[in-house]
């Protein structure tokens, strides 16, 4: 995916208005950085994008930890590359934005006129992207725990560490979007509690919850299964976040796009809760938790 991203953004780069996305994105009048910002403002980019992240994060956490949990590693890697496979389909399928077009047109629209308007969205939708997919990175770390039986102190520094990094990302990206609706769309306030707004301060909430609860579990072994459940959950709030935001169910002024996408992300967002909470129910009980 981080290959195809870059595959993307040449194409955007020289308008080969050959490629569907950029016939749908691009434009000849766009500056340089509105053609790269392009990459996210429409849908089959920003999933394009969400799994370019995701795979940024799992070569560092690949780096981070390396061989020194070898028995968390390859339960963590393995649920994480289901979650870039399911993004990987979707790619390759209903969202894809690499579609030939024929014939060729001699110029594009350019993204959404409210996305060219402002710097911040050079910024903004990145780091909420680099927050919502780095959560994926603790829930395995957790599922890890769980099909191994074990939650040692060795394992909970990385975890809250791994926790911490998208959280720092995710807070940015909601105060890069409270500046820029401010400037921007006109109603004179930071936070207008709409649908997509609040499914951004779920997981933000959460992700605090976890960072707090976890502190406790390593420092005086207690909050266990609190501590698990918030990690999960705070997964599971992005994915509903991205489905409220990309499925075009809900009438918010952050909807810039609307697709049919929305009863494959329900389908995987049920499937990711279903494994979590059997996960807990079976495993939990028997988890063994070393000082």
């Amino acid at each position: 995916m981080i290959g195809a991203n870059c595959l993307m953004v040449y194409a955007l780069l020289v308008n080969d208005f050959s490629v569907l996305y950029v016939t749908e994105v691009g434009s000849l009048n766009s500056p340089i950085y509105i053609r790269l910002v392009a990459l996210w403002s429409s849908l089959n980019g920003s999933i394009l994008f969400w799994g370019a992240v995701l795979g940024m994060y799992i070569l560092g956490l690949i780096w981070d930890v390396g061989d020194r949990h070898r028995e968390y590693m390859p339960y963590t890697l393995h649920v994480m590359l289901c979650i870039s496979v399911f993004f990987a389909l979707i790619v390759a399928s209903i969202a894809d934005p690499f579609q030939p077009v024929s014939p060729v047109p001699l110029d594009g629209p350019g993204p959404n006129a409210l996305l060219q308007n402002h710097w911040l969205m050079a910024f903004h939708p990145p780091t909420l992207y680099l927050g919502y997919v780095g959560m994926s990175v603790p829930f395995s770390m957790i599922c890890a725990a769980l099909l191994t039986g074990r939650l040692d102190a060795g394992w909970m520094a990385p975890l809250r560490r791994w926790m911490l990094i998208p959280w720092i990302f995710l807070t940015i990206g909601l105060l890069l979007g409270g500046w820029w609706s401010y400037g921007v769309l006109g109603w004179g306030g930071y936070w207008s509690w709409d649908p997509v707004e609040n499914a951004s301060l779920h997981p933000w909430l959460t992700g605090t919850a976890f960072l707090h609860s976890a502190m406790v579990l390593q420092r005086r072994g207690r909050l266990r299964d609190w501590t698990l459940i918030l990690g999960m959950l705070t997964f599971l709030l992005t994915l509903i976040g991205t489905f409220m935001t990309r499925s075009g169910v809900f009438n918010s002024v952050h909807s810039f796009t609307q697709s049919d996408i929305g009863p494959v992300f329900l389908v995987f967002i049920g499937i990711c809760l279903v494994y979590a909470v059997v996960l807990l129910a079976l495993r939990s009980p028997v988890l063994e938790a070393a000082a």
